[in-house]
């Protein structure tokens, strides 16, 4: 996975932190959670806003399927 992999990563991300709004995770402690997921190969200074946006989205997708907008 590479900072590209925004869908691969939403999914890693929930289910490493299933509970865990999306919306409320700063993007400074979402690049270090995505620095972390194994078979994570990108490199820090690779991402930006716009990506760590589009990772952000694809997590809280699969959250709001799971548990709706109103937690």
């Amino acid at each position: 996975m590479t900072w590209h992999d925004a869908r691969e990563i939403g999914e890693a991300l929930f289910e490493q932190f299933d509970t865990l709004n999306p919306l409320t995770v700063r993007f400074t402690d979402l690049h270090k959670h995505v620095m972390n997921l194994e078979g994570f190969t990108g490199k820090p200074h690779e991402s930006n806003e716009k990506l760590l946006e589009a990772i952000q989205m694809a997590w809280y997708d699969l959250w709001k399927d799971e548990y709706g907008d109103d937690q």
